[in-house]
């Protein structure tokens, strides 16, 4: 099993949600439990398309990290 970092940002409308590490593979959702759902499924279609097309599937890579800096 992989595990991949999700981006999740607020919109007007809810959530977003994108993947680093797959171009392209992208969610939304009207709150952060929805679109946590919806991505979960969006990686799942997203590695099983490159999967069916013979394409390699990419190692989760990139990293997160929170930097503080004075006000």
């Amino acid at each position: 099993m992989n595990e991949y970092l999700v981006i999740l940002e607020p919109t007007n409308t809810g959530y977003g949600a994108y993947v680093p590490d797959l171009p392209g593979c992208v969610s939304t959702g009207r709150t952060k439990n929805q679109v946590e759902r919806n991505v979960r499924e969006a990686i799942e279609l997203h590695v099983d398309g490159l999967r069916n097309e013979g394409l390699p599937i990419p190692e989760p890579a990139t990293t997160a990290a929170f930097v503080s800096v004075a006000d």
